[in-house]
């Protein structure tokens, strides 16, 4: 995952220092992130996490199948050696050659095909971590969020690091509370709160009172936001 790390360090970085370069040397606000630790811990980074799994077991029980298969022919043939013909043990030389390269070439497309599907199911959650922060920068104020383990940070005090607020925001899900209230039929948090991760359960009641407080309403009357 590191390449998709350092290719949304890349964007994020990119997208606020253009955001703020007018005001670059006023003040600079930096953070960090872990977003492999936010890959890990994400409700979607753990089901793809298993789904990676799931694929690398399946392909590893049929590399230990050839590599037996292959094993076996190297014992026969060491056994059978000095009483084969030399056109037969050739034809069996042969044979291990053949198995040897298609165990190597078998190996390199498996390696191949975990990390397209790495890269396909870690995608779209890195996207939406380049979002989260994007948003995170351009609200608080931050010039530059580094990642934590590609930066060379040494430390940070816990006030900077974001980790822990792009994994909340994550599992909130963007719309997901919406869409489970339409399916529900359903008008009140209360009445999906049951339908939501734990993340979600304990985030949004905080913003709900946090906007009511602000807004000097109760959550129930609080207008929906304009798109």
């Amino acid at each position: 995952m590191k390449t998709l790390h350092r290719h949304a360090v890349t964007l994020v970085a990119a997208v606020l220092l253009a955001g703020f370069a007018p005001r670059l040397y006023a003040q600079m606000r930096v953070a960090v992130v872990d977003l492999q630790r936010a890959l890990n811990e994400t409700e979607d980074g753990r089901r793809a996490k298993a789904q990676l799994k799931r694929l690398f077991n399946a392909r590893q029980v049929v590399l230990d199948k050839k590599q037996a298969e292959l094993k076996q022919i190297k014992e026969d043939i060491e056994k059978q050696k000095n009483v084969l013909s030399k056109q037969a043990l050739e034809k069996r030389l042969e044979e291990y050659q053949k198995a040897f390269i298609e165990l190597q070439s078998t190996y390199v497309e498996y390696q191949r095909e975990l990390a397209e599907k790495e890269a396909e199911l870690t995608k779209q959650i890195v996207i939406r971590m380049e979002r989260i922060l994007r948003r995170v920068g351009q609200s608080d104020g931050y010039t530059l969020i580094l990642e934590r383990n590609e930066s060379g940070v040494m430390w940070v005090p816990s006030n900077l690091d974001l980790t822990d607020n792009v994994i909340q925001r994550y599992n909130a899900g963007e719309g997901r509370v919406t869409r489970t209230l339409n399916a529900r039929g359903a008008k009140s948090f209360t009445a999906i709160a049951d339908a939501l991760p734990a993340e979600t359960r304990m985030y949004v009641p905080k913003v709900c009172a946090l906007i009511a407080t602000r807004a000097g309403v109760p959550p129930e009357r609080i207008a929906a936001p304009r798109r």
